[in-house]
């Protein structure tokens, strides 16, 4: 969900109070490129220090619209903001340098790859190796390899020696390129050099922002080894694993971004407005109901509902579903309806709106449900890139509405707080299963 706010105190005010990316923009051109914990608070900060520093009122003269891009996690702000760095070539990232060159994630190709870090300098024009990058400071992109490394196991060493490695010993350098090297030919140092070059290839999938297939064949691995009960290899992969899916998954929530009290208003009376265009009789938005489906491959599939009472956020009415039917593992579509059938099983108070992340197939599916039940409620769908609402009437018309509407917004928040509860409670099913 990308968003443009003009360069003054009142509109940095609207930016969100989450993970992201943002951009500096002159016209169509792009100024300088950050990243932030706290998209707000650090574009307010850009505001304040351009008053001091002749770098920060550079930029901030220059330029006239800032462009944000909301993340999931610090991780994936990082390579969100290399890759656009190095797309986009910002005049002021590298003017910011100090005449330092930047830094680049090299992974080697030869027999045994190595992970190193490369500046730009010493990049030649025609590279014989994968680079990834660039990253601003030699912290962040140490952090990166560290964190990356407890993940998947990789060796830093620039040149082969005798013996293993520290870092084998501690489970991040495994198996070691040093002692599979001096091995003698077989079918042991094959195993094992096959092994290595696969976790490169992990690594490489996840420097390039590919995170599915690496959490499949994680999946994959661990009830390989449970079915052979190789139960201390399993409880391995599996603890690197949930490592994985917490960096690359870790949110700020909803709670920062919702409308203060003299917004919420607003917000709710501009949603009314847009049912009653496509709902007739009154409208209550006393309690919206929000669902989200999570699941990888079938495996572990959850669902979440999660509540709105009078447009505040009701965790108490929050509700986790872990899907029953086995026979559902083939799409979202049919978990939704057992998801719906159950909660309307249950005595709970009734929406006055519903809404699910997804599109016409999701709303659709919904919509069919509540009409067996002889439900009538409205129903909102939301998909994704860019972000447009689906209405459950009989066409299932699409709407785009404005950014800044305060209403389409309150939807959106909805539909990230419903993916944040489902996945949070879909890993912990993955973590707690995998192992018997």
């Amino acid at each position: 969900m990308r968003k443009i706010y003009r360069l003054t105190k009142e509109e940095i005010a609207r930016a969100p109070a989450t993970i992201g990316v943002y951009q500096f923009l002159k016209d169509r051109k792009v100024l300088y490129i950050g990243k932030a914990v706290n998209v707000k608070a650090r574009l307010a900060s850009h505001l304040q220090n351009a008053r001091l520093d002749p770098k920060e009122a550079a930029i901030v003269a220059e330029a006239d619209r800032i462009k944000v891009i909301p993340t999931e996690s610090e991780f994936q702000a990082l390579l969100t903001e290399a890759k656009l760095i190095k797309d986009k070539k910002p005049k002021y990232n590298k003017i910011w340098r100090d005449d330092k060159s930047y830094l680049y994630l090299k992974i080697t190709r030869e027999e045994y790859p190595k992970v190193l870090l490369a500046r730009a300098k010493d990049i030649p024009r025609a590279p014989k190796h994968l680079y990834f990058g660039p990253f601003q400071s030699t912290r962040v992109a140490q952090d990166l390899i560290r964190e990356v490394r407890k993940v998947v196991p990789f060796c830093t060493r620039g040149r082969i020696s005798r013996g293993a490695c520290f870092h084998s010993k501690i489970g991040l350098c495994d198996p070691c390129p040093n002692m599979i090297f001096y091995l003698p030919e077989g079918r042991k140092k094959q195993e094992l050099k096959r092994e290595y070059r696969r976790n490169i290839r992990q690594v490489t999938r996840i420097f390039k922002g590919q995170t599915e297939p690496v959490l499949k064949d994680l999946t994959q691995r661990i009830q390989a080894l449970s079915e052979q009960e190789q139960f201390e290899g399993a409880l391995i992969l599996r603890n690197r694993m949930l490592r994985f899916e917490k960096l690359i998954t870790q949110t700020l929530g909803i709670k920062e971004d919702l409308p203060k009290a003299d917004d919420l208003e607003r917000a709710l009376g501009g949603l009314k407005q847009f049912i009653q265009r496509f709902f007739p009789g009154p409208v209550r938005l006393w309690r919206i109901e929000a669902y989200d489906v999570s699941n990888l491959t079938g495996q572990e599939a959850t669902a979440a509902m999660v509540v709105l009472t009078k447009g505040q956020v009701d965790k108490s009415q929050y509700r986790k579903f872990k899907i029953k039917d086995l026979k559902l593992k083939i799409g979202d579509i049919q978990m939704l309806e057992e998801v719906v059938r159950r909660r309307f099983d249950n005595p709970w108070p009734k929406p006055n709106l519903i809404i699910v992340d997804g599109g016409k197939p999701q709303v659709r599916v919904i919509v069919k449900t509540l009409g067996e039940l002889k439900l009538r409620i409205p129903v909102i769908g939301i998909a994704k890139t860019p972000d447009r609402l689906v209405v459950g009437t009989k066409d299932l018309p699409t709407i785009k509405l404005p950014a800044t509407d305060p209403g389409f917004n309150l939807i959106r928040l909805i539909r990230d707080e419903s993916h944040r509860f489902s996945r949070r409670y879909h890993l912990f099913l993955r973590g707690k299963k995998l192992l018997p």
